[in-house]
């Protein structure tokens, strides 16, 4: 086996594998050790929020940018060095990049002109192959002739339905014929795999819908692998095979559309894809969730008693009926009620709670009701994370850095200046201040959700670390936030570095399989 090829195996044929993948910009950690594969053929969607790390993952694949850690596989080939223009991938930009100054033709063409292909090896006045200093053949090669080049266009441009368009000028083009020219020009040359950047972003609603479908047709009749980048939910659940979320440069989950949308790995890909009804409960025995005062049942089993959990729950699986009923579990009170063409959308709100509810038909603003909700619609979660954990190092003789600040700390085992210590902080024992010149470090909320009787906050920090807390106060995403911590809320104990070990020659696994694996 070949040094740089990554052992085959594996269920079933990865093209694409990323190994260990992380991108620094300016000390600020855009990619964060991503490690995942993809399945040839497969129309594979890369989604998340803007400065997620979705484009800049794309690009490493591309080859337009060098990661700083991990490598990059295709055909299980090592290409982490190799050049854009040597990989058997090809990329359509959200901008087009069409040249003004070339016809349709000529724009699609290009890169046929300069590409340059296999013809035999080089063959002496004898009739005998040429050997180079290693004893191999020396290969030859030629350019496409123009007869080549015009079929292979017309082919191009039937694939995308511009068929009689080679002299149109790019100008006279409407949105979605300029993205069909592109996507022409990267098909052209027969990559592998075809890289997707926001390719629908620059259209109206109506031209988008068309789009996705001519892409999901295109993918289909061609049969090599689409990798497409988007923030649009409804994209990727309408064209993907599989679809990998991504947030703050880490793979949140990776699987169908279908088990992404019905059972999200955590609150972040519940609240990003789709509406959600996001809380908190406890696990009170299996089978059984208690969240908002009331017990309910569900399909899940194998927590801990009483362990707490996040809970989400579609909005189409609440269901309402009229109190006295009998029928439901919690008692609300309608205190919104929309007609969205299809269906319903209501707000029902309960001692602790305000439940999102879409149903064929709807309850009027200010009806009683009891609300019911079936086991398969209660999905539960395992909480990412329950305290602050930093590893980090004490700056002085009571204070301890934390995300660039020096935070005061109660020093009971007596630790001294440079000491390496694990520091935890509690989600409850948080303060934002409106002024960042208020707290020791700021930042900015980069998520909120809702739990009924708080929110949960992420706040993501200029020294590229982030705070997650609980506060019954509402933050708007973007705001500027000083954090504040008392000491007696801060501990700390000393930390030891793992031994480093050597790199395993198999590729890396993550839980029952890669990370970007079918399930």
């Amino acid at each position: 086996m070949k040094k740089d090829a990554v052992p085959s195996g594996g269920k079933f044929d990865k093209i694409i594998e990323l190994r260990n993948i992380t991108k620094v910009f300016d000390g600020v950690t855009v990619v964060d050790d991503i490690t995942l594969s993809v399945k040839r053929g497969d129309f594979v969607t890369l989604l998340g929020p803007s400065g997620c790390g979705k484009t800049t993952l794309l690009r490493m694949i591309a080859g337009f940018e060098e990661p700083t850690k991990g490598k990059v596989y295709i055909e299980k080939e090592d290409v982490t060095e190799l050049p854009a223009h040597k990989r058997p991938v090809n990329t359509v930009f959200q901008k087009y990049a069409l040249f003004p100054h070339l016809n349709v033709f000529h724009n699609i063409a290009f890169g046929l002109k300069l590409k340059k292909i296999p013809d035999g090896v080089k063959i002496n006045k004898a009739g005998d192959s040429v050997l180079d200093k290693a004893g191999k053949e020396i290969p030859v090669f030629r350019k496409f002739s123009k007869a080549e080049i015009t079929e292979k266009v017309s082919r191009a441009l039937k694939l995308v339905g511009l068929e009689g368009y080679e002299k149109r000028d790019t100008g006279s083009l409407s949105g979605g014929q300029q993205q069909r020219v592109a996507i022409a020009r990267a098909l052209v040359l027969e990559p592998k795999v075809l890289l997707l950047d926001e390719p629908l972003g620059a259209l109206d609603l109506k031209m988008r819908k068309e789009m996705q479908i001519e892409l999901m047709n295109m993918h289909k009749n061609l049969g090599i692998t689409f990798i497409y980048v988007t923030h649009d939910q409804e994209e990727a659940l309408t064209m993907s095979d599989k679809i990998i979320v991504i947030n703050d440069g880490q793979v949140q989950q990776a699987g169908t559309p279908k088990t992404v949308y019905e059972e999200p790995a955590n609150a972040f890909v519940a609240n990003f894809i789709g509406e959600s009804n996001i809380l908190s409960g406890s696990m009170i025995a299996d089978y059984k969730i208690q969240f908002c005062g009331a017990v309910f049942e569900c399909e899940d089993k194998g927590f801990n008693k009483n362990e707490s959990v996040d809970i989400v729950i579609r909005p189409e699986d609440v269901r309402l009926y009229k109190k006295g009923s009998g029928k439901g579990v919690l008692d609300g009170t309608v205190t919104n009620s929309v007609f969205k063409g299809t269906h319903y959308e209501m707000i029902v709100k309960t001692e602790s709670y305000e439940f999102t509810a879409q149903a064929t038909e709807g309850s009027p603003v200010g009806a009683e009701v009891e609300i019911k909700i079936a086991p398969n619609g209660i999905h539960i979660m395992k909480k990412m994370r329950t305290v602050n954990e930093f590893i980090t190092e004490v700056t002085g003789e009571n204070t301890v850095n934390i995300a660039g600040g020096d935070f005061i700390f109660d020093n009971r085992e007596g630790f001294v200046k440079g000491d390496r210590v694990k520091v935890t902080v509690p989600f409850d024992k948080i303060t934002l201040t409106d002024s960042e010149d208020d707290g020791t470090v700021g930042g900015n909320i980069t998520q909120s959700y809702y739990k009924g009787a708080y929110y949960q906050v992420q706040v993501y920090t200029d020294a590229d670390e982030d705070f997650y807390l609980d506060t019954t106060d509402e933050w708007d995403l973007g705001d500027r936030v000083g954090i504040t911590v008392p000491p007696e809320a801060i501990r700390a104990e000393r930390y030891t570095e793992p031994e480093e070990t050597e790199e395993a020659e198999d590729y890396p696994q993550t839980g029952d399989g890669d990370q970007g694996s079918e399930e």
